[in-house]
Formats: C-alpha cells, sequence, structure tokens
C-alpha cells in the first residue's frame, strides 16, 4: 500500500491535537470582500468557462450595498444547512438536554398538492427562516409562512412546473434590489420577491432562466453568485454533469465548470484515449453545496461517469468522477480536488458537500473538511490543499472478471475514521431468528439460496460477470448502493469538536452481463431482483445481514477517532426485545449549542434527539409521515426556539411548551 497525495506535497497527520472548532469565518459570518480573479490556476486555464454579459458580477452583497446572504441572526436558518460552511449547527440553546423531553408540536403545513389526484411531495425540504419568516416548497407552490404559527403570508404555484422538494435559496438584494427567494424547478432557476412571491421579471426572461441542463436541488447564493448543480435529463443514458453559476441579479451566466478533465486541465490525463469526449456524468447532483468562505472555494462532490456498471470503454481513473473539486466560487477556476474512488463501476460517490471546521494543532489550526461517500467512508482532508489530515492508502482491491474491463488495482481509503459502515461480508453474517425472528431469518435464507454463489472480496468488490450457460454467482457489495452516508451531510459540533455521520447498511446484489445489440457498451449491469440484499416482511424492508442496520456516529475531529456510535432506529414490526435494529436512512443530523443533536429520516417515521457529548438518546416523537429530510431549528417572532422537519406530505414543527 502507499500513502495517498492527491492533491499537494503534504500527507498525513499533525501532532499536538486539541478540540476543534467552527471556522470564525463561519460561526457568525463576517461579510468578506472578494474580486473577481484569473481562471489560471498553477499555469492552467483548464475548461472554466468565464461568460460575457455577467456585468461584473462579484461574491459579495457589502460590495453592492447591501447586507451579505450568509451574515445570519443566531435566530435564522437561512441556508440549507444554515451556514455555507455546511455545519448544520445553530447557536441556539433553549432547547437543552434538560427540557427536550417536553416537546410537543407546535403546529403543521400541507406540503401536498391541492389539486384533486396530484402527485405527493415525498418531501425531502429543509425550510430557510430569515427575520421570523419560513420560506420552503411544497408539491405545487413555493410559500412564506409566519415562522411561530404556519400562517401562510404568500405562495406562488409556477405555471407548468414543480419546484425542487428539497428547499429553496435566500439573496439578500443590494443595489436598490430587494430581497429574493431563488429555486429551482427542474429545467429552470426560478426568482421571486421575497415580501410577495411575486416572480422577478428583471431576472432571466420574467423571472426564469432556463438551465438547459436540469438541477433539482438547492442553488448556493454567495454574495451575487449563484452556483447549481446538474441532474441527469429523462429519458437519456446521461447528461453533461457540470456545475454553473450565474447572477443572482440578472441571471446572467457567469461560470461553468467541466466535470470531465478537459484537455489542458489537471487529470485529463486519467482518461483512456478519447475517452472523455462527450463523456456525460460525473454530474453535481448534490441537494446543496457548501463554501469556505474566508478562501473563496466552493466544493463541489461529483458522482461517476455514464455508464457507470461497466467502465472498458473509459480506462483510467475518470477525473473529475467521484471527486471533490474545490472552485473558486467567484470564475469557477479549479483550485484542488480529490478523488476518492477509481474507475467508479458502484454509484458510490461522495453525495453531499463537505462540512468545514478548524482542527487545532500546536498553537495553530488545520483548516479542514469532512466528505462522506456511498461506499462508507468519511475522509478528513485540509481545505485548503485537499491533502488528507489523517491519512489515506492506497489498498489494493479485486479485479474484475467482466471482459474488457479494467478496474483500477488500488482505491484511496482513510486510516482514519474506521467504523462508519459494514464493508464486508461474511456467511456467518447473515441474519438469524435470534437477531430479529424466525420468518425474516427464513425469508433470508430463500433469498441467499437463490444467488449461487455469492461474491464478495471486500469494499469496492466489482460486479462479478455472468456469463450465458455459466454458473449462478451474484456479488454482494457492502455498505450498498445508497450508502453508506448519502445526501444529508456532515454535522458539526463545535462543543465537543464532534464530526455527527448519518449512516446506513443495506447490501447490493448485482451482476454484469453481455449487453443486446445496440447498447452503447458491450457489457451492463443485469437486473437483478431484488437488487438490496433485503427481503419485504410486513411492509418494511428488512435486511438480511444481522443488525445494525443504521447508525449515528461521531467521530472526534481532533483525532480521527470514534467518540460514540448509537444504533439509529427501530423495526417496529419485530417483537419486543428485538426491535433496535437500526433502519435505513439517507438524510443528516443537525447540532445546536444546547447540546443535542437532531435526526429523523429512518423509515420508522420518528424525529429523534441525542446528547452530542454521549450519544445518549433523550427524545423522539413519532411524525406524520417519512422524516426524510434534514431537521432545522430557529427562532420564531414570539422568541421561542422551534425544531421543524419534513415528513412526507406535511412540515411538522415542534417547541417547548
Amino acid at each position: 500500500m502507499r500513502v495517498l497525495s492527491q492533491a499537494g506535497s503534504w500527507a498525513g497527520g499533525r501532532p499536538g491535537a486539541s478540540a476543534p472548532r467552527l471556522p470564525p469565518a463561519h460561526e457568525e459570518v463576517a461579510n468578506v470582500k472578494r474580486t473577481m480573479r484569473s481562471a489560471v490556476v498553477l499555469g492552467v486555464a483548464g475548461s472554466i468557462w468565464l461568460l460575457a454579459g455577467a456585468g461584473g458580477v462579484g461574491v459579495s452583497a457589502q460590495e453592492s450595498g447591501g447586507p451579505a446572504a450568509d451574515a445570519a441572526g443566531a435566530g435564522d436558518w437561512p441556508m440549507y444547512r444554515r451556514d455555507p460552511a455546511g455545519t448544520g449547527f445553530s447557536p441556539l440553546d433553549r432547547i437543552t438536554a434538560a427540557n427536550v423531553a417536553d416537546l410537543a408540536s407546535a403546529w403543521t403545513y400541507p406540503l401536498a398538492a391541492e389539486a384533486e389526484g396530484a402527485r405527493g411531495p415525498n418531501s425531502q425540504a429543509t425550510p430557510i427562516v430569515v427575520g421570523g419568516v419560513m420560506y420552503l416548497p411544497a408539491a405545487d407552490r413555493v410559500a412564506a409562512l409566519d415562522a411561530a404559527t404556519g400562517r401562510e403570508i404568500w405562495r406562488h404555484a409556477p405555471a407548468g412546473a414543480r419546484p425542487s422538494r428539497r428547499g429553496v435559496s435566500w439573496w439578500a438584494g443590494g443595489d436598490g434590489m430587494a430581497p429574493r427567494i431563488l429555486f429551482t424547478t427542474g429545467q429552470h432557476l426560478r426568482a421571486l420577491d421575497a415580501a410577495t412571491g411575486v416572480p422577478v421579471e428583471s431576472f432571466g426572461e420574467g423571472g426564469a432562466v432556463d438551465l438547459v441542463v436540469p438541477y433539482n436541488s438547492v442553488p448556493l447564493v454567495h454574495g451575487d453568485v449563484v452556483v447549481v448543480g446538474a441532474n441527469t435529463p429523462a429519458g437519456a443514458i446521461g447528461g453533461i454533469g457540470n456545475a454553473r453559476a450565474f447572477d443572482a441579479r440578472t441571471g446572467a451566466p457567469v461560470w461553468e465548470f467541466s466535470s470531465v478533465a478537459q484537455p489542458g486541465q489537471p487529470g485529463h490525463d486519467t482518461w483512456g484515449g478519447d475517452s472523455w469526449r462527450g463523456r456525460l456524468g460525473a454530474n453535481a447532483w448534490p441537494f446543496y453545496f457548501s463554501m469556505d468562505v474566508e478562501r473563496g472555494h466552493v466544493y463541489l462532490p461529483l458522482a461517476s461517469p455514464i455508464p457507470g456498471d461497466y467502465g472498458g470503454d473509459r480506462p483510467g481513473d475518470n477525473l473529475y468522477g467521484n471527486a471533490l473539486v474545490a472552485v473558486d466560487v467567484a470564475t469557477g477556476a479549479y483550485r484542488w480536488h480529490f478523488q476518492t474512488i477509481h474507475h467508479d463501476l458502484w454509484d458510490a460517490d461522495p453525495p453531499a458537500p463537505p462540512a468545514l471546521f478548524d482542527v487545532p494543532r500546536g498553537g495553530g489550526a488545520i483548516p479542514a473538511l469532512g466528505v462522506t461517500t456511498k461506499s462508507g467512508y468519511l475522509y478528513i482532508l485540509d481545505r485548503e490543499t485537499g491533502e488528507p489530515v489523517y491519512g489515506v492508502e492506497e489498498r489494493p482491491v479485486a479485479a474484475s472478471d467482466v471482459p474488457g474491463e479494467a478496474t483500477s488495482p488500488t482505491q484511496p481509503i482513510p486510516v482514519k475514521p474506521v467504523g462508519l459502515s459494514k464493508l464486508t461480508w461474511d456467511p456467518d453474517d447473515l441474519v438469524t431468528g435470534g437477531d430479529t425472528s424466525p420468518e425474516h431469518a427464513a425469508a433470508c435464507r430463500q433469498l441467499v439460496d437463490s444467488l449461487g454463489e455469492i461474491h464478495n472480496a471486500g469494499p469496492f468488490t466489482p460486479w462479478v460477470y455472468r456469463a450465458d450457460g455459466a454458473p449462478l454467482r451474484t456479488t454482494l457489495s457492502f455498505p450498498g448502493g445508497v450508502g453508506g452516508a448519502n445526501w444529508g451531510g456532515v454535522a458539526v459540533d463545535p462543543a465537543t469538536g464532534y464530526l455527527l455521520v448519518v449512516t446506513q447498511d443495506l447490501g447490493a446484489l448485482g451482476y454484469v452481463e453481455a449487453a443486446p445489440p445496440g447498447h452503447p457498451v458491450p457489457y451492463r449491469k443485469g437486473a437483478q431482483r431484488p437488487a438490496s440484499f433485503a427481503v419485504q416482511l410486513g411492509g418494511a424492508t428488512m435486511p438480511c445481514h444481522r443488525p445494525p442496520w443504521g447508525r449515528l456516529t461521531a467521530v472526534d475531529a481532533a483525532t480521527g477517532d470514534v467518540a460514540w456510535q448509537e444504533t439509529l432506529g427501530v423495526t417496529d414490526q419485530l417483537p419486543d426485545g428485538r426491535q433496535a435494529t437500526g433502519r435505513p436512512i439517507r438524510a443528516g443530523a443537525i447540532t445546536t449549542a444546547g447540546g443535542l443533536v437532531f435526526v429523523a429520516g429512518t423509515d420508522d417515521g420518528r424525529l429523534r434527539a441525542f446528547e452530542a457529548a454521549s450519544g445518549r438518546g433523550l427524545w423522539e416523537a413519532r411524525l406524520p409521515g417519512l422524516g426524510n429530510a434534514n431537521p432545522m431549528t430557529y427562532t420564531g417572532g414570539d422568541g421561542r426556539q422551534y425544531v421543524a422537519v419534513a415528513a412526507t406530505d406535511t412540515l411538522a414543527v415542534f417547541a417547548l411548551p
């Protein structure tokens, strides 16, 4: 094995650890005045396009005379993860370990469409709150609410479009322009007057900008720059995955970053032959973005290239697929990258942007970040250079037996932290009747018998090749196709220095077969059913390995070690005494100055509070649906602290009596 250094010359840890902290610039972010810079780094122009007609867009609203968009009041929650650093931390402390057990429902708001028979929202939204007003998307509208009562102030239903079910963004205004709410409706980026909900006619065309390649999540707003990602167009095998930026005032394009390394760009040599040309995927699809305000870096977590299950047509490591890339927020200029998987075959990208924090060392501090992947790892990196703080090793992994496939012989695996997710399989891991129930164990044994030879060679096990007429073989890969950690992101607790990571373990089943004539590549992933190593019993997904199936883990950022780990979620369908199995979850947690961690997301339909220092469970409440969203907390106009989470088609809001 070798120690990895992808983005610079330094690798490894640094002595003299002490408690980490949030970057001062992100505790209550100061206005940072920055100017446009050249799109050249280390002499490399790369494939950054500075686009004409942007009108000299800057990155600080202070420059244009308005308040900084990220200078939040303590009681506000003005961004998807509250701050640009993506910490999910609130300085509110009225709800504490001593009184959280008294939390009760305060009000609810319906998120379903009002038209009869309309499709439900299955909301993943985290609302924002600015100055006592809450803004959020519902299935067919964007609404502004009194954050203390849920009373609707205004609503806007975009004609012929549905708002992203994940959230909206706030622009603070400037140059005489009023604050705006920005949101996406697939192919369009839209702007509303924050006070009235009326479309801003001067933004794009009639209040909308055609993105061409859609983005279904929450834009990042910093000063007058709006950053969006890209999602695969419907009906296409892939889509150009470039992140883009627009002017918050006019909607004019500002820059676009090529997620597939182009000629002259660092990483272009990781594409064999012309396999980079016209390559789809490697898209920036996260629910939100995070950034380092002081350095002006925005962090782009990028997905795998397409086609993703077979890479014989794309030899090499395939940058910037499965990489975290730092770019300049004003220009889109490349700063550094860290690739979490070489030549991905598992769709195990970093699904969420990193959370930022500082790790004090020897009288100074390492400016750090933590980014998770579906493959089950947390990478702690120097956010200025991309170098690992606690070491990453290129470790040998199994090779593929698919004809024409050339898997990477090694993959980057962090030295620390370890133990966040299940990464291997052994026959003794099969669930037993004593773990859950005899019915469950029998169903899982039947599933195992249907798979033929089960292949698992540890982390990054490739999909086996099933030739026509050959004995049945199936790859079982952990932690599975949806994580590990998923889109919820890392939360930071500055009091303890802990990083809070939510993970699930739901093994993926699969194989590769010869593709039919006319397919873009000669081999493809077969139609394995079920696709996950689980059975359905009593309306619940029941993984077939022994619990736990979902976990909440605290990692000490000062050491890289796990501080505590708790099973997260219960299986109500099991007998008493066996229900504490953990449950599948994709959303993330938040932290508060009250010493608490709040998390929903588990498919058992509960919102929970834990003590940040110990992981001790303190409170839980059943939700009116599945809380498949990140919670948030804020102060209402009445001075009370509230906690809110979207639950399928209802926003549920809690407060102390």
